[in-house]
């Protein structure tokens, strides 16, 4: 199958969803694109865009095949539909699958003979072939015969230019040989390279260990930092220095903690479907500790450096610099840059925070909205702390401004001053 006419469908138009909707569109598919929030919706249809790595202009030059929506009955014309919802964790640590059951109990009803459905959102092993299959076979039509499911981990990193949609190899895993064909057919239309997998849950088990991975690797470049602080070593110079081998080794970097809707979660999943079992996943336990003491850690840092200037954690105003997860980008799910805001206040710090691209956050019920980075912003601040490395930021301008600076990301190492303290 070719796929040249057909319609496909895109639940979620979200930081998944909707690059992957404009890619299909730009190929010269229709797309049919389904999210519950009618502002999105909306939004889409003046040709506005949400999302700060996708610009107005990419939207409006597909309008003519692109089609936001509310209605989830108007899956129905299409060929395949993907599903792009989120996969948090509840309260509890346990894996929250709430958004991908409820989307397929919404499409379900309009499933029809003949379509390939993938599910993209990451989830634990099992996911496709114990719950959504089930779930679709309901409706009478059976898997194999009547319509088409496979699993495609998403693999997405908003704010990066270099790897897009397009040069990222796809993983699929179908049901059947003839789901996985059908779906490597339809992701080639706008992918350069699709690698089939035997079955759904091994492209489930990739995308987790993808993330372990790196979950792993940050944590304990973590935990090298704090010791290298102890013993009056320089992380960054230690890094800089292993960078330079050319083999054996992969560079990760420090910081503040881990955030974004993947790093953080992820593994949990992993950990949660092994102890079914009867396994414990050690490393990602011991990762998520540390990646989760990261915030405490800086928050020791901002008060020992506030403390050389006779100043206490309690009253002191501290600036944030940076609120999303990641550089370039609007999403500040899970992002440290929150839970230093929260452990500052329960401190008794006067905290605020800058973020060009987060004009304002939800914090316990609170709306706190940046404030304009200024010079007497900075002056007036007793510890300016990087959190997030826009590009926009003129670092030696802020170290120029500031009265103390706690650098979380190692931007300042090049700069020689007194009032700066490194992660």
């Amino acid at each position: 199958m070719h796929w040249r006419d057909e319609t496909v469908g895109v639940i979620g138009l979200g930081y998944v969803g909707l690059p992957l909707a404009l890619a299909f569109a730009e190929s010269g598919m229709k797309v049919i694109g389904v999210d519950l929030s009618s502002d999105r919706v909306n939004s889409l249809r003046q040709g506005r865009s949400y999302l700060t790595d996708i610009s107005d202009e990419e939207i409006i030059s597909v309008l003519d095949r692109f089609h936001p929506t509310t209605e989830y009955a108007k899956l129905r014309e299409c060929d395949a539909v993907i599903i792009c919802v989120p996969t948090p964790l509840a309260k509890t640590g346990e894996p929250d699958i709430s958004y991908i059951l409820s989307a397929a109990e919404n499409f379900r009803p309009h499933l029809r003979k003949g379509m390939l459905v993938v599910l993209e959102s990451t989830t634990y092993p099992g996911t496709t072939e114990e719950l959504l299959k089930p779930m679709l076979e309901e409706t009478g039509l059976k898997l194999g015969r009547d319509f088409n499911l496979a699993f495609s981990p998403e693999r997405i990193d908003p704010g990066n230019k270099t790897w897009t949609i397009k040069n990222t190899p796809k993983v699929v895993g179908g049901l059947t040989p003839n789901c996985t064909e059908r779906a490597c057919a339809l992701y080639s239309r706008i992918v350069d390279q699709v690698v089939p997998v035997s079955s759904p849950k091994v492209a489930e088990m990739t995308k987790l260990l993808e993330n372990t991975f790196r979950a792993v690797n940050i944590a304990l470049v973590n935990e090298m930092s704090i010791l290298c602080k102890r013993m009056g070593i320089s992380i960054w110079e230690v890094l800089d220095a292993a960078s330079t081998k050319p083999f054996g080794f992969m560079r990760f970097e420090p910081g503040p903690g881990i955030g974004g809707h993947c790093i953080p979660i992820d593994p949990l999943y992993l950990a949660w479907k092994a102890r079914e079992f009867n396994h414990e996943t050690r490393f990602i336990r011991i990762a998520d500790a540390i990646n989760k003491q990261m915030p405490e850690y800086v928050v020791s840092l901002i008060a020992d450096a506030l403390n050389e200037f006779g100043k206490p954690l309690k009253g002191s105003r501290i600036l944030l610099l940076g609120i999303a997860y990641k550089p370039e980008v609007n999403d500040y799910r899970e992002s440290p840059g929150l839970a230093l805001f929260e452990l500052l206040l329960q401190k008794g710090s006067i905290v605020t925070y800058n973020d060009p691209y987060v004009p304002e956050v939800v914090q316990n019920g609170l709306v706190i909205s940046s404030v304009d980075l200024t010079e007497d912003e900075l002056a007036k601040s007793d510890c300016v702390v990087v959190v997030t490395t826009h590009k926009c930021y003129d670092w030696g301008w802020i170290v120029a401004h500031s009265q103390l600076v706690v650098d979380t990301r190692g931007v300042t190492r090049k700069i020689n001053a007194q009032n700066v303290v490194r992660l």
